[in-house]
């Protein structure tokens, strides 16, 4: 249970060290990335996970993945410099709801039971949640949608994955796909004309510490041992620390509407994650 929390915890700070970093945002994802490859490596060998002798279907769809999490990371750090902490997270962590529309999509079914419940409580909370960030700012507003498309991108890395993951260990697939992800990102920040090289290294540093290595070897290990509603519950840990670092240190206040809105989105993704078939890594890193 320590670990499940303590990984949500590490995650939901991520954002804040974005914020923090002299660097552009897009550049701040590729540092996160390289900066914890070779740990990642390390782990992987230290577990037994191979790095190579990777069949080339498994390597292609590896490779895919990569690039699909680089653009995630792009739009959802893009999205965090210019919505609220608490809106960036609850919106990049909707990859369990797309996933969960996603099914009814490939199946040509409709939903039933609780899906229903889930899929009206996520669209009600994000239309209250959007216009609370139309009235503070257009700004606000667009950041959302770059953390909505950040989801999108986030339910196509995991589904292209979900293959892989039965031949790959967690830490070799996340090095692998890593190094085609941090390819994208400084492809994206030069593109972006970002500055790439920090004057101060702390916040980058902490970033890869704390969602590639904390956050992810906390959760690989503690996902195994609960069920989806624990795991979806555990989850809205991440939206409150936000919501708290964002009141703390930015001066980010949420009114009750807010309230509201964060609760209806968390919900749907606590009921998502209940529906949705197992898919794993399922939290963001």
């Amino acid at each position: 249970m320590a670990a499940l929390v303590g990984g949500n915890v590490a995650l939901a700070l991520g954002p804040w060290m974005v914020r923090l970093s002299d660097t552009g945002p897009v550049a701040a994802g590729f540092w996160r990335v390289a900066l914890a490859l070779p740990f990642l490596a390390l782990l992987a060998l230290a577990n037994g996970q191979r790095l190579t002798g990777v069949g080339r279907r498994t390597l292609l769809a590896v490779l895919l993945g990569g690039a699909l999490f680089g653009f995630d990371i792009a739009s959802w750090h893009i999205g965090i410099g210019q919505t609220r902490l608490a809106n960036s997270v609850l919106f990049g962590n909707s990859g369990s709801l797309i996933l969960m529309v996603w099914g009814f999509v490939a199946l040509r079914a409709l939903p039933t039971g609780r899906e229903w419940p889930a899929i009206i409580a996520a669209v009600a909370g994000s239309a209250i949640l959007l216009g609370r960030s139309l009235e503070i700012d257009h700004a606000n507003f667009v950041g959302d949608l770059f953390c909505l498309l950040a989801g999108v991108l986030y339910a196509g890395y995991l589904l292209i994955l979900q293959d892989a993951r039965q031949r790959l260990g967690s830490w070799s697939l996340l090095t692998l796909s890593g190094l085609t992800s941090a390819a994208v990102l400084l492809g994206t920040s030069l593109a972006l004309g970002e500055r790439i090289m920090p004057t101060d290294w702390t916040p980058l540093i902490t970033l890869a510490f704390l969602s590639q290595i904390v956050g992810q070897g906390l959760l690989v290990y503690a996902l195994r041992h609960f069920p989806p509603l624990v795991i979806g519950i555990a989850l809205l840990t991440q939206p409150a620390v936000a919501a708290v670092v964002g009141w703390w240190v930015f001066g980010e206040v949420l009114v009750p509407l807010d309230y509201v809105g964060v609760a209806m989105v968390g919900s749907a993704l606590v009921l998502a994650r209940i529906v949705t078939p197992p898919v794993t890594p399922r939290v963001r890193p």
